[in-house]
């Protein structure tokens, strides 16, 4: 297979440009303009052409795209370009973009010129600066030619970068890096126009109302102290972050804190409407991504953006300004994603597959039976919380019991426990949260042990040591990091011990926000928790790649696998999609899996 590594140039302006728009609306839009564009075949040297769209697509059509590995830096953007403007779908994509969250980290700073002098292969040149605002025919001969010679420079800048990459990256990792990218640059779901339309219009009318009823002084939502009373009034914990200035715990009640801006999407509607009257917006996340999924409409299909290795634990991320990451559980705008005519679409749920991963992996024998022999866990939990049979467990206390499955595994306290259940409506004293708790780590007492074997492993990373992890073979603490089966790493940069607020010592670790790196805290519970993410992560990963050998899979939202199938074949798709959702890994053949599926003419089924 040759590998082409391939480069873009394109028009852009200080109000046309990705700083300004989506990569999807940007590469659609009547002014979108291909400069140039630089291929390298194998390790010949770099071709620079410049010519109208049709000229450009004739001569990129001479390299055996088809039967090829096509290389390219954030190739969301440069594949997109491929397919939408020259139709060129190579055998695959590449994106040594992706590579770098999975090695360095997502956060280590990933652009083409920081990870040129990173791994010392060269300068990333300046030249597009003096672009700004050029067509391709602004552009003098001598202008051209350095332009040229710049994008030659990225081209062989990300082969390099290609080469240094590939060998620390495992195959099924850059399958996967494939499928993400199609599912941006090669779109086939639709979207439902009068749906979209009917769905902004109710939630413009509900959001009104919201805002007439809000009876609270403005004053008191601009008042830190008073908002985080008020927040922890409708069952919510107030989010927090580490102040830059002092180093200590603060309200993140700002524009540009994610989980305060998460709050919008609330699931209590006066939730919603205090965090948009403080944030001082006119329109709420649900109405904006409407109005954005109308536009999109507009100009075509559905692409998929998906950040592939969003987080330092594998998973995948909300991209291009339309997190389906984040859609509520019931949004009619689900309703409006649909599949080609003459398709279903199937959506696939791994069942409960952290709680799952945990108790595996703890070693937690009676839970991994209960699991495997699908019985009800949430009851079996409620019946040693309630002390009674499980058949007399009432629906209310099988939802206290899955609460606890599902949120207490990972080392919640009480007092969080507590604003949890709060959240979802039930009001329970602190005692009785302590309780619940207890009878939890009692119940299952391996995950506790888990817990402390995981701060071992923690304080054997700092002083160079390996330690043992879970479940025989699964995990592997070395120099390195936490191993993980599909070979890559968990890590914990410059991991330190430093006193907290309190003057109590605590192991922290270095993570970027933004362009500042803060400490951020690490213990036992929480690399219990990034270490289950993660192997299910490689869980789901794999099962995508099994459901794509017979079916197109179009997203992946969390644990569940979206893939669409033709009307004829959809009860054997379906079957199939499920089979391959209960297959277990070959580094885990005890690990009890189990999904759920619905299909339909949309993806809210």
């Amino acid at each position: 297979m040759h590998i082409i590594t391939y480069d873009y140039e394109t028009f852009y302006d200080r109000t046309f440009s990705l700083s300004k728009m989506t990569t999807e609306e940007y590469i659609r839009d009547d002014l979108f303009e291909v400069i140039g564009v630089s291929v390298k075949v194998d390790r010949d040297k770099p071709q620079w052409f410049s010519g109208p769209m049709r000229e450009t697509k004739r001569w990129l059509k001479q390299f055996p795209w088809e039967e090829s590995a096509a290389v390219a830096h954030n190739a969301m953007f440069d594949a997109a370009i491929s397919n939408w403007h020259f139709d060129i779908r190579p055998k695959l994509i590449v994106d040594t973009l992706s590579m770098l969250r999975a090695i360095d980290g997502p956060d280590a700073g990933n652009s083409l010129a920081k990870a040129a002098e990173r791994y010392g292969i060269g300068v990333k040149g300046t030249e597009v600066v003096n672009a700004l605002g050029k067509g391709r025919l602004d552009f003098t001969r001598d202008e051209l030619g350095r332009y040229g010679e710049y994008c030659i420079n990225d081209t062989e800048l990300t082969y390099e970068l290609f080469t240094r990459l590939s060998p620390l990256m495992p195959k099924l990792e850059m399958r996967l890096i494939d499928l993400t990218i199609r599912m941006f640059s090669e779109p086939v779901l639709t979207l439902d126009k009068q749906v979209l339309i009917d769905h902004l219009a109710a939630v413009q009318r509900k959001k009104e109302e919201l805002m007439s009823k809000l009876n609270y002084d403005k004053a008191d939502l601009m008042s830190n102290p008073k908002l985080a009373e008020l927040l922890s009034f409708h069952g919510v914990v107030p989010p927090q972050k580490l102040s830059p200035t002092t180093g200590k715990l603060t309200w993140a009640f700002s524009k540009t804190d994610e989980a305060f801006k998460a709050l919008q999407e609330h699931e209590n509607p006066q939730v919603q409407a205090i965090v948009a009257a403080r944030l001082g917006v006119k329109s709420t996340l649900e109405e904006t991504r409407t109005e954005r999924f109308l536009r999109i409409a507009d100009r075509g299909t559905l692409p998929v953006p998906l950040r592939y290795y969003a987080a330092h634990t594998g998973r995948w991320g909300g991209d291009d300004k339309v997190n389906l990451q984040n859609l509520p559980r019931k949004s009619p705008l689900k309703k409006a994603i649909t599949p080609p005519e003459g398709y279903v679409f199937i959506d696939c749920d791994s069942s409960q597959i952290e709680a799952r991963v945990l108790a595996w992996l703890a070693g937690q024998e009676d839970l991994v039976e209960a699991f495997d022999r699908g019985e009800d866990v949430y009851k079996i939990m409620a019946s040693a919380i309630y002390n009674k049979p499980v058949e007399d467990i009432t629906d209310a206390e099988r939802f206290v019991g899955k609460t606890t499955i599902l949120g207490a595994g990972y080392g919640m306290g009480a007092e969080k426990f507590r604003a949890q259940l709060k959240n979802f409506g039930v009001e329970l004293s602190l005692d009785e949260c302590r309780h619940i708790i207890t009878v939890y780590r009692r119940t299952y007492p391996m995950i506790p042990k888990l817990w402390k074997d995981a701060a071992r492993a923690l304080k054997a990373l700092m002083s160079q040591r390996t330690s043992k992890l879970g479940k025989e073979g699964a995990v592997v603490v070395n120099l390195m990091g936490l191993r993980l089966p599909n070979d890559m790493y968990i890590t914990y940069p410059n991991l330190r011990s430093e006193p907290n607020a309190n003057g109590y010592e605590e192991l922290v670790y270095d993570t970027k926000k933004g362009r500042t790196t803060v400490p951020t805290r690490i213990y036992g519970g929480k690399v219990v928790e990034n270490v289950c993410q993660a192997l299910a992560r490689i869980v789901i990963g794999q099962q995508m790649l099994k459901v794509a050998r017979k079916y197109r899979v179009v997203m992946t939202v969390h644990d569940a696998v979206g893939a669409i199938a033709l009307e004829a074949e959809a009860a054997e798709a379906r079957a199939y999609v499920e089979k391959c959702m209960r297959e277990r890994p070959d580094w885990a053949p005890d690990l009890p899996l189990n999904c759920e599926s619905k299909m339909g003419s949309s993806y809210g089924g």
